[in-house]
Protein backbone atom coordinates (compact mmCIF):
# COMPACT_ATOMS: atom_id res chain seq x y z
CA UNK A 1 0.00 0.00 0.00
CA UNK A 2 1.00 3.32 -0.86
CA UNK A 3 2.59 5.57 1.98
CA UNK A 4 0.82 8.94 2.13
CA UNK A 5 1.40 12.24 5.01
CA UNK A 6 -1.91 13.28 5.94
CA UNK A 7 -1.22 16.96 6.45
CA UNK A 8 0.28 17.06 2.67
CA UNK A 9 -2.93 15.33 1.33
CA UNK A 10 -4.49 18.49 3.20
CA UNK A 11 -1.33 21.14 2.01
CA UNK A 12 -1.77 22.14 6.02
CA UNK A 13 1.10 22.34 8.27
CA UNK A 14 1.77 19.94 11.51
CA UNK A 15 0.64 22.83 14.12
CA UNK A 16 -2.44 24.20 12.47
CA UNK A 17 -5.78 24.65 14.23
CA UNK A 18 -9.12 22.41 13.95
CA UNK A 19 -10.39 25.25 12.08
CA UNK A 20 -7.49 24.90 9.06
CA UNK A 21 -8.06 21.48 9.33
CA UNK A 22 -11.76 22.27 8.23
CA UNK A 23 -11.54 24.14 6.09
CA UNK A 24 -8.95 22.49 4.27
CA UNK A 25 -10.70 19.21 3.69
CA UNK A 26 -13.93 21.10 2.79
CA UNK A 27 -11.66 22.96 -0.47
CA UNK A 28 -10.22 19.72 -1.00
CA UNK A 29 -13.73 17.34 -0.88
CA UNK A 30 -14.97 19.64 -3.03
CA UNK A 31 -12.36 19.83 -5.38
CA UNK A 32 -11.63 16.04 -5.84
CA UNK A 33 -15.32 14.79 -5.40
CA UNK A 34 -15.83 11.90 -8.41
CA UNK A 35 -19.03 13.40 -9.47
CA UNK A 36 -17.08 17.04 -9.88
CA UNK A 37 -14.29 15.15 -11.71
CA UNK A 38 -15.95 12.08 -14.46
CA UNK A 39 -12.48 12.21 -16.47
CA UNK A 40 -10.35 12.03 -13.77
CA UNK A 41 -10.05 8.55 -12.70
CA UNK A 42 -7.61 9.65 -10.34
CA UNK A 43 -10.10 11.76 -8.17
CA UNK A 44 -11.69 8.90 -6.34
CA UNK A 45 -8.47 7.74 -4.67
CA UNK A 46 -7.22 10.71 -3.76
CA UNK A 47 -10.70 11.79 -2.67
CA UNK A 48 -10.56 9.06 -0.11
CA UNK A 49 -7.42 9.94 1.24
CA UNK A 50 -8.52 13.11 1.92
CA UNK A 51 -11.64 11.81 4.01
CA UNK A 52 -8.96 9.02 5.80
CA UNK A 53 -6.83 12.42 6.52
CA UNK A 54 -9.64 14.32 7.50
CA UNK A 55 -10.96 11.48 10.03
CA UNK A 56 -7.85 11.21 11.95
CA UNK A 57 -6.78 14.87 12.19
CA UNK A 58 -9.88 16.04 12.64
CA UNK A 59 -9.81 14.06 16.25
CA UNK A 60 -7.54 15.09 18.65
CA UNK A 61 -6.28 11.93 19.89
CA UNK A 62 -5.60 10.30 16.87
CA UNK A 63 -4.20 13.50 15.85
CA UNK A 64 -1.84 13.24 18.47
CA UNK A 65 -1.24 9.23 18.17
CA UNK A 66 -0.83 9.78 14.38
CA UNK A 67 1.86 12.82 15.35
CA UNK A 68 3.58 10.52 17.91
CA UNK A 69 3.59 6.71 16.14
CA UNK A 70 2.62 7.43 12.32
CA UNK A 71 -0.48 5.38 10.95
CA UNK A 72 1.41 1.85 13.03
CA UNK A 73 -0.11 3.63 15.77
CA UNK A 74 -3.71 3.97 14.92
CA UNK A 75 -3.88 0.56 13.67
CA UNK A 76 -2.31 -1.03 16.52
CA UNK A 77 0.48 -2.42 14.98
CA UNK A 78 3.02 -0.90 17.40
CA UNK A 79 2.89 1.63 19.98
CA UNK A 80 6.60 2.39 19.63
CA UNK A 81 7.01 2.42 23.56
CA UNK A 82 9.13 0.36 25.94
CA UNK A 83 6.60 -0.61 28.21
CA UNK A 84 8.43 0.80 31.32
CA UNK A 85 6.49 1.09 34.13
CA UNK A 86 7.73 4.08 36.00
CA UNK A 87 8.71 7.33 35.30
CA UNK A 88 10.64 6.41 32.37
CA UNK A 89 12.90 9.13 30.54
CA UNK A 90 11.53 12.68 30.88
CA UNK A 91 12.61 13.77 27.90
CA UNK A 92 11.56 11.31 25.87
CA UNK A 93 7.96 11.33 27.17
CA UNK A 94 7.44 15.44 26.51
CA UNK A 95 4.85 16.26 24.35
CA UNK A 96 4.93 20.07 23.28
CA UNK A 97 1.78 21.87 22.77
CA UNK A 98 -0.34 18.30 22.82
CA UNK A 99 -3.82 18.75 23.56
CA UNK A 100 -6.42 16.23 23.76
CA UNK A 101 -5.80 13.23 26.51
CA UNK A 102 -2.76 11.10 25.11
CA UNK A 103 -2.45 7.33 23.37
CA UNK A 104 -6.03 6.28 22.14
CA UNK A 105 -6.12 2.51 23.14
CA UNK A 106 -7.51 -0.66 21.59
CA UNK A 107 -11.29 0.06 21.89
CA UNK A 108 -12.63 -2.07 25.12
CA UNK A 109 -15.58 -2.27 27.54
CA UNK A 110 -14.46 0.40 29.66
CA UNK A 111 -16.73 3.69 30.11
CA UNK A 112 -13.87 5.38 31.25
CA UNK A 113 -10.24 5.87 29.09
CA UNK A 114 -7.08 3.96 30.86
CA UNK A 115 -5.01 7.85 29.58
CA UNK A 116 -5.77 11.22 31.63
CA UNK A 117 -4.80 14.36 32.15
CA UNK A 118 -4.07 16.36 35.41
CA UNK A 119 -3.30 20.16 35.18
CA UNK A 120 -0.54 21.10 37.63
CA UNK A 121 0.44 24.73 38.06
CA UNK A 122 4.16 26.18 38.20
CA UNK A 123 5.95 29.19 39.63
CA UNK A 124 7.60 31.23 36.54
CA UNK A 125 11.19 30.24 38.01
CA UNK A 126 10.12 26.90 38.65
CA UNK A 127 9.02 26.56 34.38
CA UNK A 128 12.51 28.52 33.81
CA UNK A 129 15.10 26.73 35.76
CA UNK A 130 12.77 23.11 36.64
CA UNK A 131 11.38 21.75 39.86
CA UNK A 132 11.08 17.96 41.40
CA UNK A 133 7.53 18.05 42.09
CA UNK A 134 5.39 15.43 44.07
CA UNK A 135 1.91 15.36 42.82
CA UNK A 136 -1.06 13.38 44.66
CA UNK A 137 -3.65 12.33 42.58
CA UNK A 138 -7.03 10.44 42.13
CA UNK A 139 -7.54 7.72 39.52
CA UNK A 140 -10.25 5.28 38.54
CA UNK A 141 -10.24 1.20 38.81
CA UNK A 142 -12.29 -0.87 36.53
CA UNK A 143 -15.56 -2.19 38.94
CA UNK A 144 -14.26 -5.67 39.37
CA UNK A 145 -18.56 -6.58 38.60
CA UNK A 146 -18.99 -5.32 35.72
CA UNK A 147 -15.70 -4.77 34.16
CA UNK A 148 -15.64 -1.41 34.15
CA UNK A 149 -18.33 -0.82 31.49
CA UNK A 150 -21.07 0.49 33.84
CA UNK A 151 -23.43 -2.14 32.84
CA UNK A 152 -25.13 -5.13 34.14
CA UNK A 153 -26.38 -5.90 30.62
CA UNK A 154 -26.28 -4.01 27.11
CA UNK A 155 -28.22 -3.54 23.60
CA UNK A 156 -27.71 -2.56 20.29
CA UNK A 157 -28.11 1.13 20.05
CA UNK A 158 -31.27 1.94 17.83
CA UNK A 159 -30.06 5.37 16.53
CA UNK A 160 -26.77 4.19 14.66
CA UNK A 161 -27.34 0.31 14.31
CA UNK A 162 -24.35 -0.81 16.32
CA UNK A 163 -22.35 1.65 14.06
CA UNK A 164 -21.00 3.87 16.33
CA UNK A 165 -21.60 6.63 13.39
CA UNK A 166 -24.43 8.64 11.86
CA UNK A 167 -24.37 9.87 8.82
CA UNK A 168 -25.78 13.03 7.03
CA UNK A 169 -25.81 14.19 3.45
CA UNK A 170 -25.22 17.95 2.47
CA UNK A 171 -25.55 17.93 -1.44
CA UNK A 172 -23.04 15.93 -3.09
CA UNK A 173 -21.31 15.32 0.06
CA UNK A 174 -21.75 12.88 3.11
CA UNK A 175 -20.55 13.75 6.44
CA UNK A 176 -20.10 11.09 9.45
CA UNK A 177 -19.85 12.00 13.37
CA UNK A 178 -20.37 10.09 16.39
CA UNK A 179 -23.67 8.56 17.44
CA UNK A 180 -24.61 11.42 20.01
CA UNK A 181 -26.55 8.58 21.50
CA UNK A 182 -23.96 6.00 22.32
CA UNK A 183 -21.11 8.21 22.25
CA UNK A 184 -19.53 5.71 19.37
CA UNK A 185 -19.83 2.60 21.42
CA UNK A 186 -22.67 0.70 19.39
CA UNK A 187 -24.31 0.31 22.52
CA UNK A 188 -26.34 1.61 25.10
CA UNK A 189 -26.63 0.39 28.88
CA UNK A 190 -30.29 -2.02 29.59
CA UNK A 191 -28.86 -2.29 33.00
CA UNK A 192 -26.83 -0.38 35.06
CA UNK A 193 -24.34 -2.43 37.13
CA UNK A 194 -25.14 -2.49 41.05
CA UNK A 195 -22.07 -2.59 42.84
CA UNK A 196 -20.63 0.74 40.74
CA UNK A 197 -23.99 2.36 40.02
CA UNK A 198 -23.52 2.38 36.33
CA UNK A 199 -20.22 4.47 36.43
CA UNK A 200 -17.80 1.46 35.58
CA UNK A 201 -15.05 2.50 38.27
CA UNK A 202 -14.08 3.21 41.47
CA UNK A 203 -12.09 6.45 42.73
CA UNK A 204 -8.78 5.39 44.31
CA UNK A 205 -5.50 7.47 45.12
CA UNK A 206 -1.75 7.60 43.96
CA UNK A 207 1.87 9.58 44.59
CA UNK A 208 4.01 10.75 42.25
CA UNK A 209 7.38 11.71 42.28
CA UNK A 210 8.47 13.81 38.94
CA UNK A 211 11.15 16.23 38.01
CA UNK A 212 10.23 18.82 35.63
CA UNK A 213 12.67 19.88 33.12
CA UNK A 214 13.67 23.41 32.49
CA UNK A 215 12.56 24.77 30.19
CA UNK A 216 8.90 23.81 30.26
CA UNK A 217 5.54 26.37 29.16
CA UNK A 218 2.16 26.52 29.12
CA UNK A 219 0.67 23.76 27.24
CA UNK A 220 3.08 21.13 27.51
CA UNK A 221 2.66 17.94 28.62
CA UNK A 222 4.40 15.26 30.29
CA UNK A 223 3.38 11.40 29.85
CA UNK A 224 4.28 9.45 32.69
CA UNK A 225 3.93 5.83 32.10
CA UNK A 226 1.59 3.47 34.11
CA UNK A 227 0.28 6.08 36.59
CA UNK A 228 -3.13 6.62 34.88
CA UNK A 229 -6.66 4.57 35.50
CA UNK A 230 -6.71 0.90 35.78
CA UNK A 231 -8.69 -1.44 33.82
CA UNK A 232 -10.53 -5.30 35.49
CA UNK A 233 -7.00 -6.45 34.92
CA UNK A 234 -5.19 -3.93 36.82
CA UNK A 235 -3.00 -2.57 34.11
CA UNK A 236 -3.06 1.05 34.10
CA UNK A 237 -2.56 3.64 31.48
CA UNK A 238 -0.61 6.81 31.28
CA UNK A 239 -0.81 10.62 33.09
CA UNK A 240 -0.15 13.28 31.25
CA UNK A 241 0.56 16.53 33.42
CA UNK A 242 -0.58 19.49 31.47
CA UNK A 243 1.76 22.65 32.40
CA UNK A 244 0.44 25.87 33.63
CA UNK A 245 2.96 28.53 34.15
CA UNK A 246 2.02 31.51 36.64
CA UNK A 247 3.13 35.10 34.72
CA UNK A 248 6.09 37.03 36.40
CA UNK A 249 5.63 40.33 37.08
CA UNK A 250 9.34 41.60 35.84
CA UNK A 251 9.64 39.19 32.50
CA UNK A 252 7.64 38.19 30.15
CA UNK A 253 8.13 35.06 27.83
CA UNK A 254 7.64 34.39 24.15
CA UNK A 255 8.86 30.55 23.44
CA UNK A 256 12.14 30.33 24.21
CA UNK A 257 12.85 34.28 25.00
CA UNK A 258 12.41 36.34 27.84
CA UNK A 259 11.14 40.57 27.83
CA UNK A 260 11.83 42.65 30.15
CA UNK A 261 11.19 46.24 30.15
CA UNK A 262 13.62 49.07 31.17
CA UNK A 263 12.14 52.28 32.27
CA UNK A 264 14.54 55.19 31.26
CA UNK A 265 14.11 59.17 32.41
CA UNK A 266 13.72 61.24 29.60
CA UNK A 267 16.55 63.34 30.57
CA UNK A 268 18.55 60.14 30.32
CA UNK A 269 17.58 59.51 27.25
CA UNK A 270 18.81 62.63 25.78
CA UNK A 271 22.01 62.00 27.43
CA UNK A 272 22.93 58.51 26.83
CA UNK A 273 23.43 55.97 30.42
CA UNK A 274 24.37 53.00 31.37
CA UNK A 275 21.90 50.74 33.25
CA UNK A 276 22.14 47.18 35.79
CA UNK A 277 19.17 44.60 34.38
CA UNK A 278 18.20 41.41 35.21
CA UNK A 279 18.44 38.15 33.52
CA UNK A 280 17.62 34.78 34.56
CA UNK A 281 21.58 33.92 35.17
CA UNK A 282 22.39 37.29 36.89
CA UNK A 283 23.08 40.80 36.64
CA UNK A 284 23.46 42.47 32.98
CA UNK A 285 24.62 46.06 31.98
CA UNK A 286 22.71 47.87 29.76
CA UNK A 287 24.51 50.86 27.61
CA UNK A 288 21.62 52.86 26.31
CA UNK A 289 23.22 55.58 23.33
CA UNK A 290 21.99 59.01 23.48
CA UNK A 291 18.90 59.57 21.86
CA UNK A 292 17.48 55.97 21.93
CA UNK A 293 13.80 55.21 21.15
CA UNK A 294 11.00 54.53 22.69
CA UNK A 295 10.24 51.12 22.61
CA UNK A 296 13.64 50.20 21.42
CA UNK A 297 15.35 46.67 21.83
CA UNK A 298 18.61 45.46 22.95
CA UNK A 299 19.25 41.63 22.47
CA UNK A 300 21.24 39.41 24.81
CA UNK A 301 21.87 36.44 23.03
CA UNK A 302 21.62 32.48 25.26
CA UNK A 303 20.52 34.69 28.57
CA UNK A 304 16.67 33.64 28.19
CA UNK A 305 15.30 29.99 28.29
CA UNK A 306 16.82 26.91 27.58
CA UNK A 307 15.06 25.03 24.42
CA UNK A 308 12.93 21.79 24.97
CA UNK A 309 13.76 20.66 21.37
CA UNK A 310 17.88 21.06 21.97
CA UNK A 311 20.39 22.15 23.91
CA UNK A 312 20.45 26.26 23.33
CA UNK A 313 18.69 29.42 25.04
CA UNK A 314 16.72 31.96 23.91
CA UNK A 315 17.57 35.68 24.02
CA UNK A 316 17.11 38.00 26.43
CA UNK A 317 15.33 41.58 24.95
CA UNK A 318 15.36 44.89 27.47
CA UNK A 319 12.79 46.99 25.78
CA UNK A 320 13.25 50.57 27.14
CA UNK A 321 9.91 52.66 28.15
CA UNK A 322 10.56 56.30 28.23
CA UNK A 323 9.14 58.03 31.47
CA UNK A 324 8.45 61.72 31.55
CA UNK A 325 7.64 63.83 34.59
CA UNK A 326 4.15 63.86 35.32
CA UNK A 327 4.44 67.31 36.99
CA UNK A 328 7.18 70.29 37.21
CA UNK A 329 7.76 72.62 40.04
CA UNK A 330 8.20 76.47 39.16
CA UNK A 331 12.59 75.91 38.79
CA UNK A 332 12.04 72.52 36.87
CA UNK A 333 10.24 74.57 34.78
CA UNK A 334 12.74 77.49 34.45
CA UNK A 335 15.31 75.30 33.27
CA UNK A 336 14.00 73.73 30.93
CA UNK A 337 12.88 76.72 29.52
CA UNK A 338 16.01 78.23 29.48
CA UNK A 339 17.72 74.78 27.62
CA UNK A 340 14.77 75.26 25.25
CA UNK A 341 15.47 78.64 24.66
CA UNK A 342 19.02 77.77 24.16
CA UNK A 343 18.49 75.95 21.14
CA UNK A 344 16.94 78.62 19.13
CA UNK A 345 15.62 78.01 15.95
CA UNK A 346 16.43 74.53 16.35
CA UNK A 347 13.71 74.32 19.41
CA UNK A 348 10.86 75.04 16.88
CA UNK A 349 11.53 72.83 13.93
CA UNK A 350 7.85 72.20 13.00
CA UNK A 351 7.76 76.40 12.40
CA UNK A 352 8.66 76.46 9.16
CA UNK A 353 6.70 73.09 8.12
CA UNK A 354 3.40 74.10 9.77
CA UNK A 355 3.61 77.95 7.88
CA UNK A 356 4.19 76.16 4.69
CA UNK A 357 1.04 73.86 4.46
CA UNK A 358 -0.70 76.59 6.13
CA UNK A 359 0.03 78.91 3.52
CA UNK A 360 -0.32 76.26 1.14
CA UNK A 361 -4.08 75.38 2.56
CA UNK A 362 -4.55 79.46 2.13
CA UNK A 363 -4.18 79.04 -1.65
CA UNK A 364 -6.30 76.21 -1.86
CA UNK A 365 -9.08 77.86 -0.04
CA UNK A 366 -8.91 81.06 -2.18
CA UNK A 367 -9.42 79.08 -5.53
CA UNK A 368 -12.71 77.65 -4.18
Amino acid sequence: MEEFDYYEVLEVHRSCTQEEIKKAFRKKAMQYHPDRNPDNPDAEEHFKRINEAYEVLSDEQKRAIYNQYGKAGLSGGGSGMSGFGGLGDIFGDIFEGFFGGGRQRKKSDLSFPLDFVKEITLEFKEAIFGVQKEIKLEYKIACEDCGGSGAKSKKTCEYCQGRGQIHTQQGFMTFAQTCPYCQGEGEKIEQKCQKCGGKGYQNAQDQVSIKIPEGVDNGNQIRISGKGNADKNGARGDLYLKIKVKDDEHFIRDGENLYVEVPVFFTSIVLGTDLKIPSPRGELELKIPANSKDGEQFIFDNYGVKSLRGDFYGDLIAQIKIVYPKKLNHEQKELLLKLHQSFGEKSEPYKNVLEQALDKVKSWLKDL
